[in-house]
């Protein structure tokens, strides 16, 4: 792509890092940029700093939250004891939209994918093992997209929760094999936690 500026094609070359954009998309996102005034690109910067800086994540359930315990945790209204697990938060937001959960979360960060270099040790498995040895709980959801890598972060959490006494579900398979949870259609992923099914291997 030639491009007039060299400070330009920086700047595509940076919004082309995102996932999903492509070179066209990004230099649209650039010219348009370029109309703005000082002051609304400022705001922007500002924004996207706090992003990084100032954003606080559950100590919990490790959602983004306002405080540093989210508002889901602590709603007492909540059932505390069904933890949904999910890879991040896009898949707690499309679950909430559902209406149909009324536990709480634990997000990992992401699945397991040798792959990509993702191992158990760069996920938030050992907090939630934690969790399970330190409260009252009775179940957990598995909750993670059904791809192999899903099936295989699965299938590490039920080995390091077998020894617990609680019920280990999973969603039901209206979620079709390889989706991701989060691209799943509020009616299908609803009645898939609904009728959850005990996780077998």
């Amino acid at each position: 792509m030639n491009l007039p500026s060299k400070i330009v094609e920086e700047a595509v070359e940076e919004f082309a890092s995102l996932p999903s954009i492509g070179k066209k998309s990004a230099l649209r996102f650039v010219l348009h940029l370029i109309k703005q005034s000082p002051q609304d690109l400022e705001d922007l910067s500002r924004v996207i700093l706090k992003l990084k800086n100032d954003l606080i994540y559950c100590s919990n359930c490790y959602n983004i939250s306002n405080a540093t315990v989210c508002e889901i945790c602590a709603n007492p209204k909540r059932d505390h004891s069904t933890i949904c697990v999910v890879e991040d938060v896009r898949d707690i937001m499309a679950i909430e939209n559902t209406y149909q959960f009324k536990g709480v979360y634990h997000v990992l960060g992401g699945i397991i994918s040798p792959m990509d270099g993702i191992g158990p040790s760069d996920l938030k498995i050992e907090e939630l093992v934690n969790s399970v040895k330190e409260k009252d709980i009775k179940e957990i959801i598995f909750a993670l997209s059904t791809t192999m890598e899903g099936d295989t972060t699965n299938f590490y959490l039920y080995k390091r929760l077998k020894e617990f006494n609680l019920k280990v579900t999973t969603l039901s398979r209206g979620v079709a094999v390889g989706d991701e949870l989060s691209y799943a259609d509020e009616l299908t992923l609803g009645n898939s936690i609904k009728n959850r099914t005990v996780f077998e291997i």
